[in-house]
């Protein structure tokens, strides 16, 4: 049984840096790639950043690049997202999914596996 969870989020304040994790299990970790959504009250579900299976390959959204870096620990089954400079906007359920390839992908239908997310709020 696969299972997917997401930990780490909290209350910052503009221009804090947060970092929340996801860990993966059920399926060989190295075999998927690994991607990052989020969802703020209200509106539709968006991509964020994505990482391939090896780590060597990143998708990061528009609306977050230049602050959001995304990596992975094969060793813990885990995936990072380490969010700098935030901003009230960025307020959201951050939600983990894995891929149904080894690709970094930003299409949703494309991931087999998701968490229930991690709440992330950023006070002005």
């Amino acid at each position: 049984q696969v299972q997917v969870a997401e930990s780490g989020g909290g209350l910052v304040q503009a221009g804090a840096s947060l970092r929340i994790s996801c860990v993966a299990s059920g399926r060989t970790f190295t075999n998927y790639g690994m991607g990052w959504f989020r969802q703020a009250p209200g509106k539709e579900r968006q991509f964020v950043a994505s990482v391939n299976w090896s780590g060597e390959r990143t998708k990061i959204s528009d609306s977050v690049k230049g602050r959001f870096t995304i990596s992975r620990d094969d060793a813990k089954n885990t995936v990072y997202l380490q969010m700098n400079n935030l901003k009230p906007e960025d307020t959201a359920v951050y939600i983990c999914a894995q891929a149904k390839t080894n690709q970094a992908l930003d299409v949703e239908n494309l991931y087999a596996y998701w968490g229930q997310g991690t709440q992330v709020t950023v006070s002005s």
